[in-house]
Formats: structure tokens, sequence, C-alpha cells
């Protein structure tokens, strides 16, 4: 995990949790060069979350979405599609393994805050095909979004929360761009920091 909040001056950057939920995912690396520095969009700042056990990541993501310079958080998976890349929007109240609900009293539906169409339109920008998708797939990426979503306290601002699945036979230089353009998009529409809440 690569956190970038530390550091000596103030930052009022708004900051974009970017996870690729998949422990063995190898098409984001967010760190781009010799510097060891996270990639960064303009306006933004990320912090990168390792995949891995999805109970857990649910908590630690709930978590790092809860810190007060957090505006988003970008799911990084894969599709069995094999016709583009896909924003899911939408994703069901359904336990890891799709037996039963997760949440007995939560709602049956949950639906991602990010700006999809903007986040496709950069991605078809990046050379990359691209579309909106409602169909929640059967895996750790839906489950995680319904999560994420529903722990959402009512008393924040909402985060810009969406789940950028690639093609599953997508290389991993075509992963890097698609991540790139969709957090630049989500980017775009955070504003910045107040300065009592930035991280000093």
């Amino acid at each position: 995990m690569s956190d970038i909040r530390s550091g000596d001056a103030p930052d009022h950057r708004p900051s974009i949790v970017i996870c690729a939920y998949d422990a063995a995912e190898t098409g984001w690396d967010p760190v781009e060069d010799l510097s060891g520095q996270p990639w960064n969009p303009p306006g933004a700042r990320t912090v990168a979350v390792e995949g891995g056990d999805a109970e857990t990541l649910a908590a630690r993501l709930s978590e790092e979405l809860a810190a007060a310079d957090c505006r988003g958080l970008l799911l990084v998976g894969r599709t069995h599609a094999r016709d583009g890349f896909r924003l899911q929007v939408r994703t069901e109240n359904r336990s890891l393994d799709g037996a039963h609900r997760w949440d007995e009293n939560g709602p049956g539906l949950a639906r991602a805050t990010a700006p999809s169409a903007e986040m496709v339109r950069a991605l078809n920008e990046a050379g990359l095909t691209a579309a909106v998708s409602s169909d929640a797939e059967d895996d750790a990426g839906s489950y995680l979004l319904y999560r994420v979503l529903s722990a959402l306290s009512e008393t924040l601002d909402t985060p810009s929360i969406g789940l950028l699945r690639a093609p599953a036979d997508a290389p991993d230089g075509a992963v890097q761009r698609a991540v790139k353009a969709a957090a630049q998009a989500m980017a775009r529409h955070l504003s910045p920091l107040p300065r009592n809440r930035a991280v000093a």
C-alpha cells in the first residue's frame, strides 16, 4: 500500500483511493518510475490500496473513505465480457458467494456515485472502447462496491465511488491507460479541500 498523505507541507488536493481488488491483478501499477511515488491526476492525489481478501478490503476501503481528505474511490477489476471496458454503475445486496443478501435490512440495490458518463468519454478519448453497464457481476468487485456504498456516513459529503472493469484479455498497458483516464475524469469533478480540512 502506498499512502502519500504524509509529507512536510500541507497538501490541499483531495485524494482518490485506487484499489485493484484482485491481488493477482498486474494491470494497474500506481508507481510509474524510479521515484517510488504513486501517479497522481491533475488536481488530486492518489492513495493506492493493494488487493486481497474482500472482507478485509471492505473494512479498509470504508476506513479510507472516512478520511477528511478522501473524495473518491476507484475500484479496478476485470469483466468476463470481451467487448471493452465497463463502468459498472449498479450493484446488488448480495453476499460474497452470491447465496443470500449481505444485509437483510439494507436496500436491494446501490448505485455508484462516480461521474460514469464522463469517465467513459475519457476512456474513449484515450483510444479505449468503453461503456456504462448496469449489470452487476457476481464477484468481489460488485460485493465491495455495495459494501463501501452502504457504509457511507450520512453526515459527510458523498464521495465519488466507481468500479472500472477491464476485459479479461486486456493487456496491462491498456489497463494502465484506462485507470488513468478514469481517475482524471473523477478528479475533474472534485473540489479542493477547505484549508481547515486539508492534511497537514
